[in-house]
Order: C-alpha cells, then sequence, then structure tokens
C-alpha cells in the first residue's frame, strides 16, 4: 500500500581513505563546494530526514565542511576496513521511526536532489523492499533500503555489503532511471580532473 508519508533516513557516505586519489576526495571542490557538502545538501533537499553523514579518515576536516547543515555526523572509526563499515555505521544510526534509508554516495557530485526525491517518491509510492538507480546499464547508487533489509545489510561481512543485497533481491526492486552522466564517480586524479571538464559543458 501507498504510504506518502513514510520516513525515509539519508545516509551519506563520505568516510573512505582516498587512497587511490591521494587527498581527501571528499573535500575536492566543484562548482565552488566540498563534493561531501554538495552531496549532504541534494539529501536535504530530498524530504528525507535525519540525513545521517558518516565520517572516517579526516574526520574533523569532512565535518567542518557541513558543520552548519541539517545534518548528524556519525563518526566510523573502523573505516579503514572499508565502505562495508560505513554502511553499517550508518544503518545502525537510523532512528527507529524511520521505515527506509537511501544511501547515497559522497563521490558522485552529479546525483541530484531531484533523483534522490524520484526513488524516496518511488518507495512511498508502493513500500518496495529495494529502489535501486539505473544508469544505462550500470545499476548504482543512490539505493533506498527498506528496513525489512537492515538485518541483512548489518550481517554481510566482505566488501560490497550494498551490492549483495541488491543482488539477492534484485526480483523485488523498483527502479529509476537516470542519465548516464550522473553516474561518474571520482576515484583518482583523472577522475576530477573530467569532472571539472564536465561540469562546464
Amino acid at each position: 500500500m501507498p504510504d506518502s508519508e513514510a520516513r525515509v533516513a539519508g545516509i551519506v557516505l563520505a568516510a573512505g581513505s582516498s587512497t587511490r586519489m591521494g587527498r581527501n576526495k571528499m573535500l575536492l571542490e566543484l562548482e565552488g563546494e566540498p563534493l561531501v557538502r554538495r552531496a549532504v545538501r541534494a539529501a536535504l533537499s530530498a524530504s528525507v530526514g535525519p540525513v545521517l553523514v558518516v565520517v572516517g579518515h579526516e574526520a574533523a576536516r569532512v565535518s567542518e565542511a557541513v558543520a552548519d547543515l541539517p545534518c548528524s555526523v556519525v563518526l566510523n572509526p573502523d573505516h579503514a576496513q572499508g565502505a562495508r563499515v560505513s554502511l553499517q555505521v550508518g544503518v545502525r544510526a537510523v532512528p527507529e521511526e524511520a521505515r527506509a534509508a537511501v544511501v547515497v554516495l559522497g563521490d558522485m557530485p552529479f546525483v541530484t536532489g531531484a533523483m534522490i526525491r524520484g526513488i524516496v517518491e518511488r518507495y512511498r509510492e508502493g513500500l518496495p523492499r529495494l529502489v535501486v538507480s539505473r544508469y544505462g546499464s550500470v545499476t548504482a547508487p543512490p539505493t533506498l533500503f527498506d528496513r525489512s533489509l537492515f538485518p541483512e545489510l548489518l550481517e554481510m561481512t566482505g566488501e560490497e555489503c550494498g551490492k549483495q543485497v541488491v543482488r539477492a533481491h534484485q526480483h523485488e526492486a523498483a527502479r529509476c532511471v537516470w542519465r548516464d552522466k550522473a553516474v561518474a564517480d571520482v576515484d583518482v586524479a583523472e577522475d576530477y580532473e573530467r569532472l571539472l571538464d564536465d561540469s562546464l559543458d
């Protein structure tokens, strides 16, 4: 059944060590603001709440970049273990009254508030257990997980626990389709240079 008032939390993952980049990619600027701030602002504009920002590497600097925004910072002291642990830290911080959580990556700067809002609205239309984003043939975040999937997310080991759960429940998933360009992320310096070029298009 639809539930137009279903509460959905936002989880912004911003804890990584950025080892391939060589500097903290969450603090790289695009159009005058750090990537982490851009991601948090997108989530805040998407009718989700609370917005939880999981920090780890250079936690103080990343937290400072979003200090004036109405979000909650959650520390992952074990961020070096990878994104799985950060996602699990974020899921544990979701308040009980939230029926679902939408996961946003801090290094996907072309994901907009309208996209996140579209995922949330798709969830509220029919309360599927999973809402995934499709970019052409690629499935990538933002991804919405119903609370019924939280135990699986928390039990997963190894890397990519979110992807493991998506694969296990893809037959139940609702899908939102976005333009291919929006899947761009930032892992190495060349990605950032390409990002700067794309933002000028």
